[in-house]
């Protein structure tokens, strides 16, 4: 099977240009069709029939027998632009949609500029971030920095696989089949698995991903709408569902959309950016110290995202985020952790080989890319896609994956502005660094909390692949050192801890109802 990414994916991307997703996909039998899938455990929903759906017309009725006439019709003269659709959007939506995130993750991954004029409270502040209540002023809501990033993917992910959970009920509560059961000589695009249709796992994935991305990314509104219904209207021309299928699956997809929607606007990520009275605090707090994080930048930028360590987690408690998953303290200066981290960057700036630096920029995934949690997403669907999972398993993968990346990003950020450790460049200006500096503390590395976490979801599910996720990871983690923005023990501890908390999705996971 081929499955290939364009480089495109790693590219900047102007938020003026147009989205234009690459990602070839192979049209593949699946491995399974987890028929007892709508009984599995879902993340949110109370349980799978939560939201309603209706029975179908009954196949014989007048109603379906016209359904079918319009289905043979469509099918039967698909035009090339829409064969060039249906092969666009495959046989697994659940990848093209988290590509497609990934790709609107990269356009909105934007610095804002200085302000003309700064702004002052107590201290001057030369930056302001996006306004959610007016998305297309600038700087353009959302600044899908990696914090943000890991919770789009999260939602996503998560939302659609409860949504696939009750699609899957349904599907066998009703048992109505594809078209071409009824009617023989209507012509099919697309393999049909041995599953009911009705709803359309296709509608339900493009129903629910255009209204929670739409959310997540509302400037993108109408590209969102024209992606979901080519998706929807790809099913009829390959001939795999009637419109009564896709029309189902669409208002399911969407109704439990919004239940996801409910609780992100409940988790505090709308505080994380912060206030300017909140930063003035901070640098009131820290004002004197010496061994502490500032920003390089010139003019300053104030703290990235000082309370996301305060948004509600997934897999774990707000409680356990200060408590289980906050770190002991990094070194003190003139220590001898401290020291020997120090000599090992300081011989990185002169030494530094073409591979430790390859690796650097392999795993930069700084502003207009995906950022290190779509790196992994990235990863995750070759697997997916190699191992030939139904929607159902790789919505089921990419959540469990994606709600552990954000819980070890919350943890991160926690530690981060606890400690406010300064990076090796405040230290010892005399460090070069070979990326781009964040702008926020270093204790502990956040690509090697978000990397910890994406390694070991992964590893339980395809452990065949164990060694070669640990290795990736391992390598994500390097790189930081490697870059000269991170110390060893920022990396380290930040890899471990993204294991920990991967630990409780791997748990939720065990426990759910499916065989692995």
């Amino acid at each position: 099977m081929s499955f290939l990414l364009i480089a495109g994916l790693m590219l900047s991307v102007s938020c003026k240009k147009e989205i234009e997703p690459g990602m070839r996909l192979s049209i593949y039998e699946y491995a399974s069709v987890d028929a007892d899938g709508g009984t599995w455990k879902p993340i949110l929903l109370s349980a799978p029939d939560q939201i309603a759906v209706p029975p179908p017309a009954d196949p014989a009725s007048a109603d379906f027998q016209a359904e079918l006439a319009a289905v043979k019709a469509a099918s039967a003269n698909v035009t090339a632009e829409q064969k060039k659709i249906i092969n666009y959007w495959g046989n697994n939506g659940v990848l093209r949609w988290n590509e497609i995130a990934q790709l609107l993750v990269a356009k909105y991954f934007l610095l804002p500029a200085p302000l003309a004029q700064p702004i002052q409270t107590k201290y001057t502040h030369h930056y302001t971030w996006p306004d959610p209540n007016n998305p297309a002023a600038y700087p353009q809501f959302p600044f899908s920095s990696p914090p943000y990033a890991s919770r789009a993917y999260a939602y996503l992910s998560a939302g659609t696989y409860d949504a696939l959970i009750a699609c899957w009920h349904y599907k066998y509560l009703y048992n109505r089949q594809a078209p071409s059961h009824y009617d023989a000589s209507i012509p099919v695009l697309l393999p049909l698995a041995d599953l009911p249709a009705y709803p359309s796992e296709d509608a339900v994935i493009a129903g629910y991903s255009r209204t929670v991305l739409t959310w997540l990314f509302p400037l993108e509104a109408d590209f969102l709408a024209q992606k979901a219904q080519e998706h929807i209207n790809s099913r009829l021309w390959a001939g795999t569902n009637a419109p009564s299928d896709l029309a189902a699956g669409d208002s399911l997809g969407t109704a439990i959309a919004k239940i996801f929607i409910s609780r992100g606007k409940g988790d505090g990520m709308k505080n994380t950016l912060g206030t300017f009275e909140q930063y003035d605090s901070i640098y009131d707090a820290w004002a004197g110290k010496s061994h502490i994080w500032k920003s390089l930048e010139i003019p300053p930028r104030q703290p990235l995202a000082i309370n996301f360590g305060h948004v509600l987690p997934w897999t774990i408690t707000k409680e356990e985020v200060t408590t289980v998953f906050r770190l002991p303290p990094p070194p003190e200066p003139g220590t001898p952790e401290f020291q020997e981290a120090w000599d090992e960057l300081r011989d990185l700036t002169k030494n530094a080989t073409k591979e430790q630096k390859q690796i650097a920029l392999k795993w930069d995934d700084g502003p207009s890319t995906y950022g290190p949690p779509g790196h992994w997403n990235a990863i995750a669907c070759k697997h997916i896609h190699d191992a030939a999972m139904n929607p159902l398993r790789a919505a089921r993968v990419l959540a469990y994956m994606n709600m552990a990346i954000q819980d070890a990003g919350i943890c991160v950020w926690d530690n981060k502005y606890f400690y406010y450790y300064p990076r090796p460049c405040n230290v010892d200006p005399n460090i070069k660094t070979l990326l781009g500096v964040p702008n926020f503390p270093a204790y502990p590395s956040g690509h090697s909390g978000f990397s910890g976490a994406a390694y070991a979801v992964l590893a339980y599910f395809f452990p065949e692949h164990a060694a070669s996720f640990h290795d990736m990871a391992k390598e994500a983690s390097n790189s930081r050192i490697y870059g000269c923005i991170h110390w060893r023990f920022d990396c380290t501890t930040g890899l471990t801890l993204g294991e920990q908390v991967a630990q409780r999705a791997i748990d939720m996971a065990k426990a759910d109802g499916a065989d692995h």
